[in-house]
């Protein structure tokens, strides 16, 4: 369940990072980032990316689509703002702030739904995965890039160890793939269509027409 003490926590750490996230992140992140942008692309015209942040994955999208991008944080959305402006980012519809858990938007309203490395981070990912769910039209996909732990990796007891001070600084560690598989599978509605490998995962789950 989402706390309002765990959002305003949040508001906080990105308000800090804000001021020099693209520095540090846009290169470490851009291969996965790019990979679910042309998965997302692929799915259709209209996209939605849920905690668009900075905006460091805006100019990845396809010009002839139509991207709608949401995060929790206003500090974050100032600077995604400042690029579509300065990168004459047409294809962008509109940047909003929202709670993941609480997408503001009509049902299948959308070909596809990204969310990159974010649902690591939500209070509540299956809520979360169940409002993705409900904006995505059948056919569409969820994808999701961020950092994933391998079930049953040997490194696995380390990342979990490291968790608590990982979440302090607004990072996650221990968030496993199969949370997100069986998420999935648990619907009956979707299926896994791809797992990647590697630090930075993309997954994609589509949704049965």
């Amino acid at each position: 369940m989402t706390t309002t003490n765990g959002l305003d926590a949040q508001r906080r750490v990105y308000a800090v990072w804000a001021k020099f996230y693209d520095r540090i992140y846009q290169g470490l992140l851009a291969r996965a980032q790019r990979e679910a942008v042309a998965a997302a692309c692929a799915s259709g015209r209209e996209i939605l990316e849920i905690g668009v942040g900075t905006g460091l994955t805006l100019p990845y999208f396809e010009r002839d689509k139509q991207v709608v991008g949401a995060d929790l944080s206003l500090d974050m959305l100032r600077v995604a703002r400042a690029k579509v402006l300065s990168q004459n980012l047409g294809h962008v519809r509109g940047l909003m702030v929202m709670d993941a858990c609480r997408l503001g938007f009509a049902d299948r309203s959308f070909d596809a739904v990204t969310a990159q490395f974010v649902i690591t981070l939500v209070p509540d990912p299956e809520q979360a995965l169940a409002e993705m769910d409900r904006v995505l039209r059948p056919g569409g996909e969820i994808v999701i890039s961020s950092r994933l732990v391998d079930d049953g990796g040997f490194a696995a007891p380390f990342w979990k160890a490291v968790a608590p001070l990982a979440r302090a600084i607004g990072w996650s560690s221990d968030f496993k793939v199969s949370r997100l598989t069986d998420w999935a599978a648990s619907t009956g509605r979707y299926e896994t269509v791809h797992v990647g490998q590697g630090y930075f995962k993309v997954v994609r789950l589509r949704k049965l027409r």
